[in-house]
């Protein structure tokens, strides 16, 4: 792999398949977003590419968790002449078009990983960095000029980049974007959890994290892993049709690991426990030499593959921009050839306290040894002024009487109909949404305190208190573009 430098920005090649391919990666993703400005990364590369002109060879542009990617696949003339264009046109975004651009991206929908790994996310890490990926949040009709402008120069600047080619640079090539120093990340420390746990959630699957290392033995028993589940739960037990696994870099060697698998409709527990149960059986047992054996070999062929060069540039360039070492794929190899079967036991026997999995509300699961996960709740009611459901309510409606909104000196806190406490303080709330009369108060420990004056009676002292005590920079209007009615 080469490397140079052009315009301040780090370019990385290595000959590939033509036509030439180009990516300028840029450090920013959904998990750099906060919960007031959510979407604003896909708002910045869609102005950008809408102010593009139309082509007639393959560009591309994409978010996700981590980095932002303008690609571009054609003749080097063709490439250098799209690169340029980003570039410029990062610089001076077309804000008066943000009305349009909400629009389309509120009918876009779409999400920046899959929803069954975002819901693993906020499993992991509540209301903050890649925590928030399960929220909609304020709606791109309510980010501002400002807010996108901000972002935009923050993140979208040259010493945020890295190019990524196919091939040499072409010649004349330039990248003209605002100067600006390569930024360093908040890496998001996951919540503490005494053991495995398992949890509902606005998921459409099964899935499972594991707290791992970016090394081989984690490869290794991910992809067996993977391989099980889907043995057992299509091939042998015809339940599901997909099994998807990924990765989320949590700084130096640490990741976050996922599976995700579809389930046939009602049978999502019968997958959770086959989840669980090959989760525990790798730990306990490790793979066969067998099946070791045989994921060398895969990954031995997809390295040789010419077609995993941008594969292999965008590994790299993510760890520059990120900050964390980068293994080449001959090392990695290398490493991977060393791993035994007792080596993958022992990694996932070792974080196998660190599991969770999720599954699709309402989906009734029991699993041995895996407690129950959700926000960070708790059973006794905090010291305050209890707010309770109008009498008639709760004359008409057994679940209303256990109901309980608590205003304390420090935050707001509420008793659910199962008899949970949501407490969210002052310093915690990372934003407040007001849709009509009834506010939703979010809190970084992933509960959120809904008041709601047609469930509770006298709020109207809460609402005051909530927003004398949160900053008006955390608190929005709900989107025009999600509100129901």
């Amino acid at each position: 792999m080469q490397r140079t430098e052009i315009d301040g920005v780090p370019v990385l090649w290595e000959p590939g398949p033509e036509p030439l391919r180009a990516t300028l990666t840029f450090g920013v993703g959904a998990r750099d977003e906060t919960f007031r400005t959510i979407g604003v990364t896909h708002l910045v590369e869609h102005l950008a590419m809408g102010a593009l002109p139309r082509v007639h060879y393959d560009v591309n542009a994409s978010v996700d968790m981590t980095v932002t990617e303008f690609t571009v696949c054609a003749r080097p003339e063709q490439v250098t002449e799209f690169l340029e264009r980003v570039c410029r046109v990062l610089g001076a975004l077309p804000v008066d078009r943000l009305g349009k651009e909400a629009g389309v991206l509120a009918a876009e929908g779409g999400h920046y990983t899959d929803p069954t790994v975002e819901g693993l996310l906020h499993e992991r890490f509540g209301g903050r960095g890649p925590g928030l990926a399960v929220y909609v949040g304020p709606g791109y009709d309510r980010l501002t000029a400002e807010h996108v402008l901000a972002h935009a120069a923050r993140f979208f600047v040259s010493g945020n980049a890295v190019l990524q080619l196919t091939g040499p640079p072409p010649p004349g090539l330039t990248l003209p974007l605002p100067p600006g120093p390569l930024i360093e990340h908040e890496w998001h420390e996951p919540r503490t959890q005494s053991g495995p746990t398992v949890v509902g959630a606005a998921v459409p699957g099964v899935g499972v994290s594991l707290l791992g290392r970016r090394d081989p033995a984690w490869a290794a028993a991910m992809t067996i892993l993977a391989e099980r589940l889907e043995q057992s739960a299509r091939h042998d037990h015809g339940l599901s049709y997909q099994v998807s696994g990924e990765g989320l870099q949590l700084g130096g060697e640490r990741a976050l690991l996922a599976v995700t698998l579809d389930a046939r409709e009602g049978q999502e527990a019968a997958v959770a426990g086959i989840v669980w149960a090959e989760v525990q059986r790798l730990a306990a047992s490790g793979p066969t030499a067998e099946e070791l054996s045989l994921t060398y070999e895969e990954i031995k062929e997809l390295h040789a593959d010419p077609r995993y060069v941008p594969v292999e540039l965008a590994h790299a360039a993510e760890a520059l921009l990120l900050g964390i070492p980068h293994h080449p794929r001959h090392e990695r190899l290398a490493r991977l050839a060393e791993v035994t079967p007792a080596v993958v036991r022992e990694t996932v026997s070792e974080a196998l306290p660190t599991a969770q999995l999720v599954v699709p509300y309402e989906v009734d699961v029991h699993l041995p040894g895996v407690g129950e996960g959700g926000c960070a709740r708790v059973r006794e009611d905090p010291p305050g002024r209890v707010f309770k459901p109008p009498f008639l309510a709760q004359l008409l409606a057994r679940e209303a009487r256990a109901i309980r909104l608590i205003l304390m000196d420090d935050g707001v806190a509420l008793r659910d109909p199962d008899g949970d406490v949501h407490v969210v303080r002052w310093p915690e709330v990372v934003a407040v949404e007001r849709d009509g009369a009834e506010l939703t108060v979010f809190g970084a420990n992933g509960c959120q305190v809904p008041i709601d004056p047609d469930l509770i009676a006298g709020t109207d002292k809460v609402v005051a208190a909530v927003e004398r005590a949160v900053p008006a920079a955390l608190r929005y209007e709900r989107s025009a573009l999600t509100s129901s009615g």
